[in-house]
């Protein structure tokens, strides 16, 4: 009787290793990379402060959700404003000015106004921000 053995065949080929290995690399560098572009100079981003005391004096510009204006506590029109501040930014140069924005003004919106006031001399100007009452 002639028994024959079984042919030896060589294992498979595994890659499930490499792929595992490509998998675990590709999600390391996804986590330590940066995919926004950098500044070519070094930037450092405004600080928020909580708790601290307004500065007395100044200016207050109040601006509502429909884009109504007031300064200091009186309602007025853009031009009417811009005007008051130009008056009061000569008479003192370095009048503090704070934008108190209702919640649901859009950012697009109000940065044109702070430009405009900006252009007017105004060296510091505060967005007045209240933390939501929880």
């Amino acid at each position: 009787m002639k028994l024959s053995r079984p042919q030896r065949r060589t294992p498979p080929e595994t890659i499930i290793a490499l792929i595992d290995v490509v998998f675990f690399l590709l999600v390391f560098f996804m986590l330590i990379g940066r995919m926004d572009a950098t500044a070519p100079f070094e930037v450092r981003p405004a600080t928020a402060f909580t708790g601290s005391h307004m500065p007395a004096g100044g200016a207050t510009v109040s601006v509502a959700p429909a884009g109504t204006l007031a300064l200091d506590g009186k309602e007025t029109i853009a031009s009417t404003l811009l005007t008051i501040l130009t008056e009061q930014l000569n008479a003192e140069p370095g009048l503090l000015v704070r934008i108190n924005a209702h919640r649901d003004v859009v950012m697009a919106d109000l940065l044109p106004l702070v430009a405009e006031i900006e252009a007017l001399g105004a060296r510091d100007i505060v967005l007045v921000v209240t933390p939501e009452i929880q």
